[in-house]
C-alpha cells in the first residue's frame, strides 16, 4: 500500500508501507548505524520518535530473540530506503515486517532517506507524520503535526516496580530512566547484584538496599523535564556512594550540579560516533542516542572536569566530579548495538565501588 511521509515544513515523500497501516505523528530523527536496527527499535530513548535509518538496506538479518533492549518496540514509526523481505541469519525467528506488524508499528520504505537526512541536518530535527490514509493531504494535518511534543516519556518507559537480579557480588542500584537491557547485563556479567528501581523511586527507598554503587541509565526526552530525578541525584551525591551515569543520567547529573543543557540541532544517533577520552588520549568509536547536550560554559570547573569530548562537534561526552566518587558519560558504553570500545567504563565503575567499600 502507498504510504506518505510528511514533515512539518510541508515536505512530502511518497513510498510504500510496511508493518501496520494507519497514521502516526512523531519527532523525526535519523540513525547512522549500518546494523543494529533491532536494538534501535527497542531502545527506550527513542520513545515518541520516528526513526530514519541512513543505511539503505534494513531487515537483512531479520529479528532474533536475543538482541532486544526492552520488551517491545519503543519507536512510533520506522523509515527505511529498502526493506529486506527475505532475511538470512541463523538466529532469525521472524522478518522485520512481521515484527512491526505484531507490535502495531507503522513503517515506510522506498523513499530517499539521504534526502530526508540532509533536510534534518540542514533544518534540524522536526515533527512529521506517516500515513497510509487514502487521499491524505498534509494541509489537513499540518497544525497537529507542528503541535506534537513528547511529554514525560520517562514515565512511559520506566519500570513500575523494583526488579532484582540476585548475585553475590557488589550491590548496584540502577535508576531506570529508560534503561537498556544490556546495561543490566553488563553489570551482571561482572558479578553485580542488581536492583532496578523505577524513575519515581525516592532516595530512601533506593538506599534501603544499602547499595555499593548507583547507576543512572539512559532515557528519552528533555532532561529538564525530570525535576524529581534531578533532586534525587543531588541527594544521592551526598551519600558518598559511587555513581556511574549514562546518557540522560549524564545530563541529569550535570543539571543537579548547576550546569545547563541545550537541544542539539539534529542529535547524535548511531554506532559510529568518535569520542576522545582525554585522560587516556585515545579516541573510541561509540554508540549514541540523544538530542540534548551539556552547555560546557555552564559547567562549574570546581565541581567537575570534562573527561570525554565528541570529535565531530566538540560537545561534552564525559564528566568526572571532583571530591565525589561520580563519573558520567553521554554515549552508551554497554555497546548495544555496538561497538564495545568503551565497555572499560563498567570495569572502572567496579573498581571505584571496590575502592570506596574498602576505605
Amino acid at each position: 500500500m502507498q504510504a506518505i511521509l510528511a514533515l512539518e515544513d510541508g515536505t512530502v515523500f511518497k513510498g510504500k508501507s510496511f508493518g501496520v497501516e494507519g497514521e502516526i505523528i512523531g519527532e523525526i530523527v535519523f540513525n547512522t548505524g549500518m546494523t543494529g536496527y533491532q536494538e534501535i527499535l527497542t531502545d527506550p530513548s527513542y520513545c515518541g520518535q520516528i526513526v530514519t535509518m541512513t543505511y539503505p538496506l534494513i531487515g537483512n538479518y531479520g529479528v532474533n530473540i536475543d538482541d532486544f533492549e526492552s520488551a517491545k518496540p519503543q519507536v512510533k514509526g520506522f523509515i527505511v530506503r529498502e526493506l529486506c523481505k527475505v532475511p538470512s541469519n541463523w538466529r532469525s525467528v521472524e522478518t522485520l515486517n512481521d515484527y512491526l506488524k505484531k507490535h502495531n508499528i507503522i513503517g515506510i520504505e522506498g523513499i530517499d532517506t539521504r534526502a530526508l537526512t540532509r533536510i534534518l541536518r540542514d533544518k534540524g530535527t522536526m515533527n512529521g507524520i506517516i500515513s497510509t490514509v487514502p487521499d491524505f493531504d498534509i494541509q489537513d494535518k499540518i497544525e497537529e503535526v507542528k503541535r506534537f511534543s513528547i511529554v514525560n516519556p520517562v514515565d512511559e518507559v520506566t519500570c513500575q516496580t523494583p526488579q532484582h537480579y540476585k548475585s553475590e557480588g557488589l550491590k548496584v542500584a540502577v535508576i531506570d530512566l529508560g534503561v537498556k537491557t544490556n546495561i543490566v547485563r553488563s553489570l551482571m556479567n561482572r558479578g553485580c547484584d542488581v536492583t532496578v528501581f523505577p524513575a519515581s523511586a525516592g532516595v530512601e527507598e533506593i538506599m534501603r538496599i544499602d547499595p555499593d554503587g548507583i547507576m543512572l541509565s539512559n532515557g528519552p526526552g528533555n532532561p529538564k523535564d525530570c525535576k524529581q530525578a534531578i533532586q534525587n541525584i543531588k541527594e544521592l551525591m551526598d551519600m558518598a556512594r559511587p555513581i556511574f551515569a549514562i546518557c540522560l543520567g549524564h545530563q541529569l547529573t550535570a543539571l543537579a550540579n548547576g550546569a545547563d543543557t541545550t537541544r542539539l540541532k539534529y542529535g547524535h544517533r548511531g554506532c559510529n560516533h568518535p569520542v576522545k577520552d582525554l585522560e587516556k588520549d585515545i579516541t573510541y568509536i561509540t554508540a549514541q542516542n540523544h538530542g540534548y547536550t551539556i552547555v560546557e560554559s555552564s559547567l562549574d570547573k570546581d565541581k567537575g572536569e570534562v573527561t570525554h569530548i565528541n570529535m565531530n562537534d566538540g560537545t561534552i561526552e564525559g564528566i568526572r566530579y571532583k571530591n565525589k566518587p561520580v563519573f558520567t558519560v553521554q554515549f552508551h558504553p554497554e555497546a548495544s548495538p555496538g561497538p564495545q570500545d568503551t565497555a572499560y567504563l563498567f570495569d572502572e565503575f567496579i573498581a571505584l565501588m571496590k575502592a570506596e567499600k574498602n576505605k
